[in-house]
């Protein structure tokens, strides 16, 4: 078993009563091993530490947890998954102008963000991987877990906003 460390955000759809409350059921629903945080009250993020025997067993189980307790929740981000530059060089330790140094000097090899602007996005898990590959550097493999699980699911989850009979025809265009 590992410990997970990971954050999931939902819109719950509707305005928050009574905060206090809302947080207890979802400590009494399973997610006791959860910082619950409630900025604008129709969201919530949850920063798990959660023990399982892969990424996919914990971050599953705590989406889970989540809607048992509110059903009509809508699961809109894990992660990490979705970082910048200096996002990245947090998680890894590494300064933000490391991890610039290291997409300037490989620049054709570097990943290819999936959002390129005056602040360019990746997956994570794409630059733990090319790091791992290329930079022979030590990548923790609870932290790729946790990061290819949370592509997937963000992935998977703007999917689902495809309408089903247009999904073939996108599908062919994204090779």
């Amino acid at each position: 078993m590992n410990e997970y460390d990971f954050t999931v955000k939902f819109n719950l759809k509707k305005s928050l009563a009574n905060t206090d409350d809302f947080i207890e059921k979802l400590y009494a629903g399973g997610c006791d091993d959860a910082l619950i945080g409630v900025g604008n009250k129709e969201y919530v993020a949850l920063n798990f530490i959660r023990e399982a025997s892969s990424a996919y067993e914990a971050i599953s189980s705590a989406i889970s947890d989540v809607k048992r307790v509110v059903p009509s929740a809508t699961l809109i981000e894990a992660a990490p998954d979705f970082v910048g530059l200096t996002d990245a060089a947090k998680i890894l330790g590494y300064t933000p102008q490391h991890m610039t140094n290291l997409t300037l000097e490989n620049d054709s090899k570097f990943p290819i963000p999936v959002y390129e602007g005056a602040h360019s996005i990746w997956h994570l898990a794409e630059i733990l991987i090319w790091l791992r590959e290329n930079q022979t550097h030590s990548i923790d493999d609870t932290l790729l877990d946790i990061a290819q699980t949370n592509m997937n699911i963000n992935i998977a989850r703007g999917w689902q906003k495809i309408p089903p009979d247009t999904q073939e025809s996108i599908k062919a265009l994204a090779v």
